[in-house]
C-alpha cells in the first residue's frame, strides 16, 4: 500500500510557507468519489466558493492540485469533495487518507465563484456536474447567499444515481442544522439529474435547459437577465454549453473585477 505517511513521520519534509493540516474525517461515496474534512489554520481566511491548492508529500516532493473548498467560510474545519483517479498524481494517494494523516495547503485561496462577482439579483442558479458541486457546497451553507437572493437553485448532474448522494447529504445537513435551517428556510431548491440510469429527472442539464424541461420541473420562467444570476462549475464541455445558453438569454459573464450576471470556474479545466 502506498498510504500517506502519518504527520509525525514527515514533519521535517514539509515545505516552508504552507499549512500542514490534520485529516479529521473521510467518507467514501462510491469507487470514484469521496469527501474529507481537515483542521483549519486559525489564520486562513477565504470567501465561500473559492478554491485552494492542496497536496500531499509523495516521496520527497509535494504534489498539489486545485480543490474547491466545500465548507462555508464560517466553518471551523475545511471540507473537500474529490474524485478518485487510479493513476492521478495526487488523487491516487489522496483517496487513501485516513483521520490523523496530514494534508498540505498553500496559504492563498482564490476563485471566481464568489457572490462578489455577481450583480444583485433575485434567483441564483448553481450549475454543477460531478465534483463541480464542491464550491456550491460552500455557498449553499453560507447565510450571505440567502441575504442576497430570494431563491437558490442548485443543479447537480452525474452519470449514476449513487454519485448524487453528496448533494442530497448537504441539503439534509442544512435542513437539520441548528441555525442554517432557519436562515435557508424554503429558499434552497435542489435539482438533481442523471445521464446513465433511470431516474425521475434524467438528462444533461444543458439539454434540460434547452428543451425547457428544467424550467417546467422547477415551475420557474426561463432565464431573465433582470433577476437571474448563474454560477457554473463542471466539465469543459458543460461550461462552454451552459455559458452559451446563458449568453443567449442575455446574461453577461462577470469576474471579481467586473461583476455581472454569471460566473464560471475555469481553474479545474484542462
Amino acid at each position: 500500500m502506498n498510504a500517506p505517511a502519518k504527520t509525525e513521520e514527515f514533519v521535517p519534509a514539509i515545505p516552508a510557507g504552507v499549512f500542514a493540516e490534520t485529516v479529521t474525517s473521510v467518507q467514501h461515496y462510491t469507487d470514484r468519489l469521496f469527501r474529507f474534512r481537515m483542521t483549519r489554520p486559525e489564520s486562513f481566511r477565504f470567501r465561500s466558493g473559492e478554491f485552494a491548492m492542496i497536496g500531499l508529500m509523495v516521496g520527497d516532493k509535494p504534489v498539489y492540485r486545485a480543490y474547491s473548498i466545500a465548507s462555508p467560510a464560517w466553518d471551523e474545519e475545511l471540507e473537500f469533495f474529490s474524485i478518485k483517479v487510479p493513476d492521478g498524481p495526487l488523487t491516487s494517494h489522496l483517496q487513501q487518507i485516513k483521520p490523523g494523516d496530514t494534508v498540505l495547503m498553500r496559504k492563498k485561496p482564490t476563485g471566481t465563484l464568489v457572490l462578489d462577482a455577481l450583480t444583485p439579483g433575485k434567483r441564483l442558479y448553481m450549475f454543477s456536474t460531478g465534483t463541480g458541486i464542491a464550491p456550491f457546497a460552500s455557498l449553499i451553507r453560507d447565510p450571505e447567499t440567502y441575504e442576497k437572493f430570494d431563491e437558490v437553485i442548485l443543479t447537480h448532474t452525474c452519470r449514476e444515481v449513487a454519485e448524487l448522494k453528496y448533494g442530497f447529504d448537504l441539503v439534509e445537513e442544512i435542513r437539520n442544522h441548528e441555525f442554517l435551517a432557519e436562515v435557508v428556510g424554503d429558499k434552497l431548491r435542489h435539482y438533481a439529474t442523471v445521464t446513465r440510469e433511470d431516474y425521475p429527472f434524467q438528462g444533461r442539464i444543458t439539454d434540460l435547459i434547452s428543451n425547457g424541461k428544467m424550467f417546467a420541473d422547477l415551475g420557474v420562467p426561463r432565464f431573465d437577465p433582470a433577476i437571474d444570476r448563474g454560477m457554473i462549475c463542471g466539465s469543459a464541455a458543460m461550461l462552454k454549453e451552459t455559458k452559451a445558453l446563458l449568453e443567449q438569454a442575455g446574461l453577461t459573464e462577470g469576474a471579481n473585477s467586473k461583476p455581472a450576471e454569471f460566473v464560471i470556474e475555469r481553474a479545474f479545466v484542462d
